[in-house]
């Protein structure tokens, strides 16, 4: 029996273009009950990052593919197919890398060895929604002579920051800050240059702010104004606006803000023609506010979300989508005095004719630092399986 530990040191979340770095453990427990503990032998083992496009059938209409021939694996075949049994297409793959071959492990013994491989910068995010995804795995597959191959999948999350694909890092090193006490591999000092690039970017696409306003009509009157000071964010900021009713025509009697993604197929891969757009909410505040002057909402973009983003078959989309209720009355006629003596006491009618209506404002969400999006993964670091 061997064990097969593979551990992704900086967490299961990457920006495309980043060095995905993989420690891969395999072990010859030493069982204190076994009396006859023998040294075990691995022919190979090789491992392969690869992203799994699946789409829904009543959603999406897609091109026949050939991909499943390797479905079916014979008993002593070595090919190291990483996709094998899983749903959909593989849309994408680096290519495989051997970590050893003839590998023995005496009782106790462990050998460990580091896989890295640069994430591709033009493929798609991570993204598992009600018509699409799109999954990445590190795969580690390994053989004994004349027994099957097992494959070892490790899911991981890719955040997409257009933008990186088309900056140039400087060739003269000399002018770029570096620590002389440390020795940094060239690969590692440029992820991490591609880190600080983003967070660099994301900082200064998200910071800038300038106000907004909006006016909130129906077809009676002005309700009031929606103001907000910006409109692109991180996932895991908050996306805050203020309401003024104070200057409305049109009392209003309750609001909702809802944080929404809207994903759309492209026409030429849709079903049907003119099929609707999905959509999910990820966060919502509701509030009445019948007499009321101003008031606010604050709504967590989370962190797990996946940024907007477009491919050429489906597009994600962000929104704030509010909903109205006014009254079809004037202000006055939404209280009834309940008493004729000096203590008088106002209460609310017991019907009273509404009017409801929506509005959308677009927003554009960006990615996050991915050591801060890792916390909250529902993907485990480390991921083990026994041969």
């Amino acid at each position: 029996m061997i064990e097969v530990l593979a551990k992704l040191g900086r967490g299961p979340v990457f920006l495309a273009g980043e060095v995905l770095e993989c420690v891969i453990t395999f072990t010859n427990p030493l069982s204190a009950s076994s009396t006859s503990a023998s040294s075990e032998m691995l022919a190979w083992a090789s491992a392969q990052i690869h992203c799994q496009f699946h789409a829904s059938e009543n959603r999406v209409a897609l091109p026949p593919s050939d991909g499943s021939k390797h479905d079916v694996q014979a008993e002593n075949e070595t090919v190291f197919v990483p996709n094998r049994g899983e749903r959909g297409q593989c849309i994408l793959s680096t290519p495989p890398k051997i970590l050893f071959c003839d590998l023995r492990l005496d009782p106790g013994e462990s050998k460990s060895y580091s896989y890295c491989e640069t994430l591709p910068i033009d493929g798609p995010p991570s993204f598992r929604g009600q018509s699409v995804k799109y999954v990445y795995k590190l795969t580690i597959g390994c053989q004994r002579v004349n027994s099957p191959i097992k494959l070892l999948r490790v899911p991981f999350r890719v955040l997409v920051l257009h933008g990186l694909k088309d900056y140039h890092f400087p060739q003269d090193e000399a002018v770029a800050p570096s620590n002389p006490f440390l020795e940094e591999e060239e690969g590692l000092k440029k992820d991490s240059r591609l880190a600080d690039l983003a967070t660099e970017l994301l900082m200064v696409a998200t910071s800038r702010r300038s106000l907004h306003l909006y006016n909130i009509s129906n077809t009676r009157g002005k309700v009031g104004t929606f103001c907000i000071f910006k409109t692109v964010y991180k996932i895991g900021e908050d996306v805050i606006g203020t309401f003024n009713f104070s200057e409305g025509d049109i009392p209003c009697l309750q609001f909702s803000v809802s944080l929404q993604t809207e994903e759309s197929i492209q026409e030429e891969f849709q079903h049907r023609r003119g099929q609707p757009i999905s959509f999910s909410t990820h966060a919502r505040h509701q509030e009445a506010c019948l007499h009321t002057a101003q008031s606010s909402f604050s709504l967590p973009i989370p962190l797990s979300s996946t940024p907007g983003f477009t491919t050429n078959i489906v597009s994600l989309k962000w929104r704030l989508h509010f909903e109205f209720v006014t009254s079809g009355e004037s202000a006055g006629t939404c209280l009834v005095r309940g008493s004729q003596s000096e203590a008088v006491t106002w209460t609310g009618v017991e019907q009273m004719e509404v009017d409801t209506f929506s509005w959308d404002l677009p927003i554009k969400v960006l990615p996050t630092n991915p050591i801060l999006a890792s916390y909250v993964s529902q993907f485990s670091s480390t991921n083990s399986i026994t041969i």
